[in-house]
């Protein structure tokens, strides 16, 4: 039972206890999130100059992003491993990072009842940019995880939303780095901790220590890497992807095993469409529109590029043996001699986003850039992108579009 005289309101500087809180626990969880969001926040801007999206409208899922756009350019195709890498780091990161934050936020919780609300214009700044802080890491972080996991529940599109609350938030971040950094490095070279107002003037008894309290968090973030990690490999490793989207078809096993996002029942591919007699690839260019049927395609030259598919939601498999007709000779095709430009790709798809896309002509000059036909020595199954899909090095998932029923080649 609390004592008679015990404070009731959060405001009180007795009513939180907890002898953990203090400058040097939070500056220790601080210096950690500082590192880590800042590579979360590289890598997320990478990803989005990845979808190419000052190529083409059907790219762009931010159009009033403005100056925000300032950093975009051409997305490269070498290495291969590239938007494997860099989402890869990105997703295992987020989410191994969520027990720190939520040590962090409980650490400073007493900050956000602290009255008056402002004490003076410098600590009225320090508020705001607080509470646009913890707002920013909570919405980035939960939508995050929720894309992840494929549950689309927040409105709007994810992209736009995530875009734009992470300039909120990196711009609250910035001025409490700046505004603290000072400080929290003060605390880590102090072996003695100094008072403030996260220290309770009543603490309660310690049940753990706070290094017992950093291992716990620690542990915690452990734990959540490596039930996330296994997700950008292939075998024994995926299993243990505890925390990667589940709930999705089974890709089942041979050449075509591998993992898959969207099938074609969701995307409303039936096979009356697809099969010889139905399927044409329609390609215009310069020179006019050709329509070619699958077997056409199978008597131009065919290569093969061995490629990984990488997906915004983390997950990746290993390189895959893709044999197909070269982007660039399909450009030959109608008049693109030389160097090859842009092309704009659609799909028999009729549901979902990135029904359509556009690929960069450097994506398209690659000589490892094809209209795959097979994977792994075998025909694409339906779910793969039968009867033809694209396939592009360090390209994101959605960009090598399934189920492909037009190609126009041009400037976009």
């Amino acid at each position: 039972m609390p004592a008679p005289d015990a404070p009731r309101l959060p405001s009180s500087p007795g009513f939180w206890r907890s002898p953990l809180r203090g400058p040097r626990f939070t500056s220790v969880l601080g210096l950690v999130l500082l590192f880590g969001i800042t590579v979360l926040f590289v890598t997320g801007l990478v990803s989005y100059a990845a979808y190419n999206p000052d190529l083409s409208p059907v790219n762009d899922t931010t159009p009033g992003k403005g100056i925000l756009g300032f950093y975009l350019f051409s997305w490269p195709t070498n290495p291969h491993w590239l938007y494997r890498l860099n989402q890869g780091v990105h997703v295992t990161l987020g989410v191994t990072l969520i027990p720190v934050l939520l040590a962090k936020l409980w650490s400073v919780v007493p900050r956000l009842f602290t009255l008056p609300p402002a004490r003076s214009l410098a600590h009225a700044l320090e508020r705001i940019s607080l509470l646009l802080l913890v707002g920013g890491a909570l919405f980035e972080f939960v939508t995050g995880v929720l894309n992840v996991q494929l549950d689309y529940i927040f409105p709007g599109s994810f992209y736009p939303l995530h875009f734009y609350g992470a300039w909120v938030f990196i711009a609250a971040f910035v001025a409490h780095v700046l505004l603290k950094m000072p400080t929290a490095l003060r605390n880590l070279r102090h072996l003695r901790e100094e008072k403030n107002d996260l220290v309770s003037p009543r603490p309660a008894e310690p049940t753990v220590s706070r290094r017992g309290a950093l291992w716990f968090v620690g542990g915690g973030s452990l734990l959540l890497f490596a039930t996330t990690v296994g997700q950008n490999f292939d075998g024994l490793p995926r299993r243990t992807a505890l925390l990667a989207p589940h709930g999705g078809d089974d890709p089942g096993s041979g050449p075509n095993g591998f993992q898959i996002n969207k099938t074609a029942r969701y995307a409303g591919i039936v096979a009356a469409e697809t099969g010889e007699g139905a399927w044409r690839l329609v390609v215009t260019g310069r020179s006019g529109t050709v329509r070619l049927s699958r077997q056409q395609l199978l008597r131009l030259p065919t290569h093969s590029a061995a490629l990984p598919i990488a997906c915004v939601e983390g997950w990746s498999t290993s390189d895959q043996w893709w044999r197909g007709v070269r982007l660039r000779d399909l450009a030959a095709l109608v008049g693109h001699d030389g160097d090859p430009p842009d092309v704009f790709v659609e799909s028999l798809q009729r549901r979902g986003a990135f029904r359509r896309a556009a690929l960069r002509a450097n994506q398209v000059a690659d000589p490892r850039s094809l209209l795959a036909l097979y994977v792994n020595g075998e025909q694409l199954s339906p779910d793969h992108g039968h009867p033809a899909r694209i396939i592009v090095p360090a390209a994101p998932g959605v960009l090598n579009t399934k189920w492909v029923a037009r190609m126009t080649f041009g400037d976009l």
